[in-house]
């Protein structure tokens, strides 16, 4: 009896030690695998600048789009895309979109690459920037001797020369503020503190309708002015992360789709992060749709706006574009949307 107890009680703990193991090694596989393997991309972190208008990265937050891809978003918000992409140099984010003067004003200060463009102004997004001015200013002639506020760091003295130029005023004759963002701007124009600023997004437009003293002038799209949309990030975040860019990238597209698609939903969350009105963002989410991608003509843009900062000098010395665009990430996340070739 004692040695068939004995027997009996060594093949059970034998049998014991061998699933414990075996559970052991299966929950090891299990975590080395994770994120690395099968259908869920690994997380990355990434820090990304946003605005208060833009509703693309809160959707893809939101509808949890970011997490399906592998993105554990950090949205921080700054007056402009500008301030965002000025944010890239102190290392505050990872990733930050913008106009095309204030990507290429990051690009042109060394280790920073173009991984996408969002899309061009068609007419109807560059009627969305509209000219503000006061009521004593009724046509553009007015605007000699004037005080005219511009946002710094972006396209808008790009804009202001071009639209001088176009009515026969010189840059000698109109006073130029730089201010932070579109409220300071507002403020200025609401005290008289300056004469005219160019505003985008319906929810500032209809502030500035009904304030007494101002009124509408003209609006972008009746200037020779285009604006293509890029999204930056430092070499390094690029080169460590190609497959966490590639990922973002695919994010934010479906993202930007999901929008478009999903209005109403879209004007919801927008409302319920940032205050947004929704019928403002039904107003701009049409004339201002994302599109991930990289063209000729997104190309095109970024070289002409290029030539206007090192003609102007405000980029002091000229660089080679093609060497600032960091495009396999994109490609691999969206290959027929790539069709620029260098």
């Amino acid at each position: 009896m004692k040695k068939s107890w004995f027997g009996s009680g060594f093949l059970l703990l034998s049998l014991s030690l061998v699933l414990l193991l075996s559970g052991c090694s299966s929950k090891g596989d299990a975590v080395a695998s994770e994120g690395t393997t099968g259908d869920k991309p690994a997380t990355l972190k990434i820090k990304i600048a946003d605005i208060n208008t833009n509703a693309t990265f809160r959707v893809a937050v939101d509808k949890g789009i970011f997490a399906k891809h592998g993105i554990d978003a950090e949205l921080i918000n700054f007056g402009t895309p500008a301030e965002g992409v000025n944010a890239l140099f102190i290392k505050q984010v990872d990733v930050a979109y913008g106009a095309d003067f204030p990507v290429l004003n990051a690009v042109a200060k060394g280790d920073y690459s173009i991984i996408a463009s969002a899309g061009l102004a068609t007419d109807a997004a560059a009627a969305t920037w509209k000219l503000f001015v006061r009521d004593a200013i009724q046509q553009p002639e007015d605007l000699k001797g004037k005080n005219l506020s511009f946002m710094r760091g972006t396209f808008l003295p790009y804009l202001w020369d071009e639209y001088l130029k176009e009515n026969h005023i010189a840059l000698g004759d109109v006073i130029l503020t730089g201010q932070g963002a579109f409220d300071e701007a507002y403020i200025a124009l609401k005290q008289g503190d300056v004469d005219a600023a160019w505003f985008s997004g319906s929810a500032l437009s209809d502030k500035l309708n009904a304030l007494e003293g101002v009124h509408e002038l003209t609006d972008m799209s009746k200037t020779t002015v285009r604006l293509g949309m890029g999204i930056v990030t430092s070499n390094d975040f690029a080169k460590q992360n190609p497959e966490g860019i590639a990922n973002f990238l695919a994010a934010v597209d479906e993202a930007a789709t999901y929008a478009q698609a999903n209005p109403d939903e879209a004007a919801d969350i927008m409302f319920k992060e940032v205050k947004q009105p929704k019928e403002s963002t039904l107003k701009d989410l049409p004339t201002n749709p994302w599109k991930v991608g990289f063209t000729q003509a997104a190309y095109d843009s970024l070289a002409n706006q290029k030539k206007y900062m090192v003609d102007t000098g405000i980029i002091e010395n000229d660089f080679d574009l093609g060497s600032k665009l960091s495009l396999e990430p994109l490609k691999q996340a969206l290959p027929e949307a790539v069709t620029y070739e260098k």
